[in-house]
Formats: structure tokens, C-alpha cells, sequence
């Protein structure tokens, strides 16, 4: 059969990682009687697989979440970098990428990230953070993760889940920090600047209800909310809302945070159980009080992040008329009537930008 022609784009990075850097390979242990020079270990080629009618689809449904996925990061870069002081005790060090390999996808979509993206034993960039350290070195979507800090980066299995250990204390310890990753058969260093930004992590919900997500550490936006958003401007608008409310920790202060949480954790998935958001999921509807302050909040991060903030009152309105509260699980549902928050989204709007005009500081 012939290979799967799809877009290899970056894979779903659905963590907040960010966060890879490398150093020099580890040389391999040499004899007194015949030395060798460092080599880096390779790491086993998987077998290809049969592109079944199912791995075919499970390619193709791969990439198009790709391609959702790249746009979520893309708009969500300049929010998380420039608002970083804004964060508080939420801004992190990160080097701005995230990494899988292939067993990071579940069954049928293990075989079909092969296809569509190569992904094999080692970790693989999925997505660069335009704006941040890793972006300005250069790195690439589909470069290898070979070393980082002097350490061999973790392949096969359990890759994914213990990267972080690695990279976590490399993070925190430098301002910079070495790789070693393969591009084109061939090794190359780059050295990753740390960015400080926000830590949230930035994720798509596989579900097409038209909805958004923050547990406090994790801002979601559904594939439908990412379908209605007609342009990047308003996918701005929902980013900044979710953040606003992680920043003001408003799931904490609701009690909510478990519940939304495992709300996100199972969206997040390749293939979410959907029954999960039969009626309201569970979700109690956010306070007017909390909501304007988020509200107000969102404004400041759109105009650092040098997002039109005229975008916002336009978006909300068009996102109540269609989608009132009366859809369950969708976002008017959660949230108080637009008409009473428009009201104090106004007086907000008129603050921001007075200071855009005079050239104040851009703080609540």
C-alpha cells in the first residue's frame, strides 16, 4: 500500500512543556585498547505501519487537530510572553517548545502519528512558541530531541511522562541552556535562551460544543469555540479570558477546579469520552462579580499582547446571539447574560485605552 500523503505538521501538544532544552551527548563508555570518539546512541527505527483504512483516517484526523493546535500557540504566544509580570506567582522559565513520540497516541493513532508526522522511539518537537528562546535558536518543528544539559533525553515508552525530570531542573538552574537535536540525519547544537512567560498551558478540546476552559492552570478552547472564532483576533479574545480567570484564581475560589479539570484532562484526549458533557458537565455558572474582573482583566492582557481590544464587545455579542444560555455546555451557559457584563466590559474598554492613548502603564 502506498504511505499517507497528509500535511506533516506539529502534532497535538497538549502540555504545557514548553520547556525542552539539551546539551552535549553523553560519550559512550570506551576500552584502553580502542578508543572511540563520542557518538550518539540511535535510536531503534520503528517498523512502518500497514496504512489501514483505519491508520489512514487516524492520520488524517491527526493533522487536522495539528493544524488546530499550531493556530491555538500561534495566537496564544504574545499573551503568554508579554503578561508574564501580569501572571504573578503563575509566570514560569520555559524554553518554549513541546515534544512526543508515537506512544503518546493511543491505539489506532499510534500507528497513524508515524504516518503523518514520522514520529518514531525519540521525542519529537511538535510545536515551537513563536516569540520565545526556542524560536529565536532556531529550533524546528520535527527536530529529534537527542540530549539537554549533558543528559540523554528519554526514548521509547515512557518518554513523554519523564522528559520533564530532565528538563525541569536544567530549566530552573540556567539562563541557557545546550541541545544536541537531529534535523535532516544529522546532529546540531542550539543553545535555547529561557523565556520567562505565563505557565498555562494551552490546549484544544477535541469536542465541538462551542466552549472554553480554566482550571487555574490550563486554558482549553473546543474545536467548535476554535471553528466559530472568525478570525485570530477573537481567538485572542477567548485565550485572554481563560487566563484572566487563572490569574485571578477563580476556580480555586469556586471550588471548581476539580471539576473543570477533569473536564479538560478528558478533551484534551485524541478521543474523549463526549458523553461526559451531557447537561452542564457539572460546571456551575461563573459570578457576575468574578466575570467582570476577568472581563476587565482580559483587556490588559489583549492590549500588551498587541491585540485589538475593540475586538472583544463585538465577539461576545455575536457569540450570545448564537449561542444563548439555553445550549447546554456551551460557553453563554456558564457564564453570566452578556447584557449585564457588556455593561462593565464598556467602562473597562474606555480604560485601556485612555492609557493606550496617553501611553500609560498597561496595568489593572
Amino acid at each position: 500500500m502506498t504511505r499517507f500523503s497528509g500535511l506533516r505538521i506539529v502534532a497535538p501538544a497538549l502540555f504545557t512543556g514548553l520547556l525542552l532544552s539539551a546539551c552535549e551527548t553523553l560519550p559512550p563508555a570506551t576500552t584502553a585498547t580502542t578508543p572511540t570518539a563520542p557518538t550518539t546512541p540511535v535510536a531503534p527505527v520503528p517498523t512502518a505501519p500497514v496504512i489501514t483504512p483505519r491508520v489512514a483516517a487516524a492520520a488524517e484526523a491527526l493533522t487536522k487537530m495539528a493544524a488546530m493546535q499550531d493556530r491555538l500557540y500561534r495566537v496564544a504566544a504574545p499573551l503568554l510572553i508579554n503578561n508574564a509580570d501580569l501572571c504573578k506567582g503563575q509566570a514560569r522559565n520555559l524554553l518554549g517548545f513541546t515534544a512526543r513520540n508515537r506512544y503518546w497516541y493511543p491505539g489506532d493513532y499510534n500507528e497513524g502519528s508515524q504516518v503523518a508526522f514520522d514520529m518514531g522511539e525519540r521525542l519529537k518537537v511538535t510545536s515551537v512558541l513563536a516569540g520565545s528562546g526556542a524560536a529565536r535558536a532556531g529550533l524546528r518543528r520535527g527536530d529529534e530531541l537527542i540530549s539537554a544539559g549533558g543528559k540523554q533525553l528519554p526514548t521509547g515508552p515512557n518518554a513523554s511522562g519523564s522528559a520533564g525530570a530532565v528538563f525541569g531542573p536544567l530549566v530552573a538552574a540556567s539562563a541557557t541552556l545546550p541541545m544536541v537535536i537531529e534535523r535532516d540525519d544529522k546532529n546540531r547544537q542550539l543553545t535555547i535562551p529561557v523565556t520567562r512567560a505565563c505557565g498555562f498551558a494551552i490546549e484544544l478540546g477535541n469536542s465541538d460544543n462551542i466552549n472554553s476552559y480554566a482550571d487555574g492552570t490550563r486554558v482549553m478552547v473546543t474545536r467548535g469555540m476554535l471553528h466559530f472564532a472568525q478570525s485570530d483576533e477573537e481567538l485572542a479574545v477567548i485565550l485572554a479570558k481563560g487566563m484572566a480567570h487563572n490569574i485571578l484564581g477563580h476556580a480555586a475560589t469556586t471550588n471548581s477546579t476539580a471539576t473543570v479539570g477533569s473536564v479538560i484532562s478528558n478533551l484534551a484526549g485524541v478521543k474523549p469520552d463526549t458523553s461526559l458533557l451531557i447537561g452542564s458537565a457539572g460546571i456551575r455558572p461563573m459570578s457576575a462579580e468574578h466575570d467582570s474582573a476577568a472581563d476587565n482583566l482580559s483587556l490588559y492582557l489583549l492590549a500588551r499582547g498587541g491585540y485589538n481590544v475593540d475586538a472583544a464587545m463585538p465577539f461576545w455579542k455575536r457569540l450570545d446571539k448564537a449561542y444563548p444560555a439555553t445550549v447546554l455546555n456551551g460557553y453563554v451557559a456558564n457564564h453570566p447574560a452578556t447584557g449585564a457584563r457588556m455593561t462593565a466590559l464598556a467602562a473597562s474598554l474606555t480604560e485601556v485605552k485612555s492609557k493606550l492613548v496617553n501611553k500609560k502603564p498597561l496595568t489593572p
